[in-house]
Parts: structure tokens; C-alpha cells; sequence
């Protein structure tokens, strides 16, 4: 996508990714966490942890994000887990979504020792986010069944989803 710049992200983004988390959990697909419970803290404490911080800015709008982290032991080192990708409702279906991917995978690769696997968690029911992982080259792993509480009081399965590098 033109105009789009991909690049680390740091502390002082982070109001910004709040704003962005936020109006992505209020979206239809949503995020795992709910607009409430999205505050500096939690912002805060994955930029500081996580491995892989990346945004995707238009002008001085941030309007995506992505942050995974390296799984340890060591002997999980080849392994990034626990990844979340948030893309504003208003630049969904327009390829942020896959220019934070391949970034994050090329982030991934120039780490030592290199990440071989990816690894995510996602409601089954959301469909878009299931397609892009997908094409992403993600395939299911697992299911964990009725793990996910939808605001309504349903539950649905949750999938977990890889990608070897």
C-alpha cells in the first residue's frame, strides 16, 4: 500500500497505540480485549516485553500495530508467541495487515538465533482476521473449544494458528 511507512515502535507511541487498540476492539472483529480494558499499563508493559514492536503510520497517523514475543527457554527461541495485530476499522481491507506481517517475519528472521515458527491465537468466528492469517501462510494447529466469551454471553472456539519461516 502507498503512503504507508512500517517501523519499530517504541514508548513514545504508545498513547497512540492505545487510540488504535481501542478503535480496533470496538470494531466488529474486535480484539481479544475489550475497549475498557485497553489503558496506558497494558500498552506499556508489551512495548517494554514484547520482542517484535512494529506500527504502520500514514502521515503521523498511526493505523496499525503488531507486537509478538520470543518464546522462552531457550530452547524455544526459534518460536514467537503471544502475537496481536490491531489495523484501524477505517484501513481494514486495504493490505496493512500484510505489510505489518511480512515486516514482522523479516524482524523475525534477522534475530539470533533466527525465529522458524509464529505462532497466534484466533476467535474462530472472526472470519476477515482467519482469511488474512491464512493468506499470511498461517494454518491451524489446534482448537481450543468454547474458549472465547463473546459480549453477547456466546462462546466460540478459539484457533491456534502457526507459520514456519
Amino acid at each position: 500500500m502507498s503512503g504507508i511507512e512500517i517501523r519499530k515502535t517504541g514508548p513514545r507511541d504508545a498513547e497512540a497505540i492505545m487510540a488504535l487498540h481501542r478503535a480496533a476492539a470496538s470494531g466488529v472483529s474486535g480484539l481479544a480485549r475489550e475497549p475498557d480494558e485497553i489503558e496506558i499499563g497494558y500498552i506499556a508493559k508489551f512495548l517494554s516485553e514484547a520482542t517484535i514492536t512494529l506500527g504502520a503510520w500514514a502521515g503521523d497517523r498511526l493505523v496499525g500495530e503488531i507486537h509478538a514475543y520470543r518464546m522462552g527457554p531457550r530452547q524455544f527461541h526459534h518460536v514467537v508467541t503471544d502475537l496481536t495485530i490491531a489495523v484501524h476499522p477505517e484501513f481494514q481491507g486495504q493490505g496493512i495487515g500484510g505489510l505489518l506481517f511480512e515486516a514482522l517475519f523479516n524482524e523475525a528472521r534477522a534475530m539470533a538465533p533466527p525465529v522458524a515458527r509464529v505462532e497466534l491465537m484466533v476467535r474462530a468466528g472472526n472470519a476477515g482476521a482467519v482469511r488474512l492469517y491464512e493468506r499470511m501462510g498461517f494454518v491451524v494447529e489446534g482448537r481450543f473449544a468454547d474458549r472465547v466469551r463473546l459480549r453477547d454471553g456466546t462462546v466460540e472456539d478459539d484457533l491456534a494458528m502457526t507459520k514456519f519461516l
